[in-house]
């Protein structure tokens, strides 16, 4: 019998929290920073468009089972729309599809923010990653054809106008929650503006549970390549990594000690005692000496282990 093969790069888990640059597409990024960290397995909560900046969670090793509860998270946009005309992507890159000489007043723009702040219904943009039975919207709209893409409902927790830098564009930062196309924001605003609009700039500067302090400049990652000898280049990168339970932070958390860590990782579940302890709750995470051992459900007086992370 042949003997499965060894997983290439290192066991290596945590978050990086890339402020991924401008023209760098995510998976990209992804592909950058796995070999920049020698990983075995990497993967992103949640793509950034190539002409977007910004943070780009991007989980390493064991990490990356926890990265829907990163998806899941409330985001944070600035973003800048430019006024006249409407494309087809809803920001620079696409062609122009519709124009208007018509430029909106301030007051007219902060008029029209509070129909876009709370649950709305948003029709994704047509370059999207939707599926239409079975293939992504922005593949058949490369292929030019139009579809029909049902609108969903996203939530809009605050959405603030900046300022206008000029009469042609206006800056806003938006914090919403998943699935919120940013872009579509931009369309909306030009067609009920009668003005027509795309995004001409595009940041994310928060993922829940990562805040701007936790980004690190792909720059200053890549700079450690010149750190010759592997091992101190390695440690220089890995000081970088945020841990892997920082990720579940809105969960209940209880601290267990090793032997119920050695449990845990076991698959077995653990009694939980103490006035404190947890009585209940559908996903909880328990460590120990400050990492992950495994996510699960408390009920009973149990801690039953679902998802286990090596130590």
């Amino acid at each position: 019998m042949s003997r499965p093969r060894k997983p290439k790069g290192r066991p290596v888990s945590g978050w990086l929290i890339l402020d991924k640059p401008f023209d760098f597409g995510s998976t990209e990024a992804v592909s950058k920073i796995k070999w920049l960290y020698k990983a075995q397995k990497a993967g992103h909560a949640g793509t950034l468009d190539p002409l977007a900046s910004g943070m780009l969670p991007i989980a390493l090793g064991d990490a990356t089972k926890t990265v829907p509860y990163v998806m899941d998270g409330r985001k944070i946009y600035e973003f800048t729309v430019t006024w006249g005309e409407e494309r087809t992507t809803d920001d620079l890159e696409g062609e122009m599809t519709k124009s208007s000489d018509a430029r909106p007043a301030q007051e007219a723009i902060r008029a029209i923010l509070g129909r876009y702040t709370g649950v709305i219904r948003q029709v994704p943009p047509q370059f999207s990653a939707i599926k239409i039975d079975g293939e992504r919207a922005y593949d058949l709209a490369r292929d030019g054809e139009t579809v029909e893409i049902p609108s969903r409902e996203v939530e809009i927790h605050r959405l603030t106008l900046i300022g206008c830098p000029d009469e042609n564009t206006a800056a806003f930062e938006v914090e919403c929650g998943k699935g919120t196309y940013v872009r579509a924001l931009a369309r909306d605003f030009g067609r009920e503006l009668g003005c027509y609009g795309h995004i001409s700039a595009l940041r994310r500067t928060f993922v829940a549970p990562f805040g701007e302090e936790d980004m690190v400049p792909l720059a200053e990652l890549t700079a450690l390549e010149a750190i010759e000898d592997e091992a101190e280049r390695l440690a220089a990168l890995d000081a970088f990594l945020i841990e892997t339970g920082e990720a579940l932070s809105d969960l209940p958390q209880i601290v267990v000690t090793d032997d119920q860590a050695h449990r845990l990782r076991m698959g077995n579940p653990i009694l939980l005692r103490g006035r404190d302890a947890p009585v209940s709750a559908d996903e909880a995470y328990a460590t120990a000496r400050g990492k992950l051992v495994a996510i699960g459900e408390i009920g009973g007086g149990e801690f039953r282990p679902k998802r286990v992370f090596a130590g």
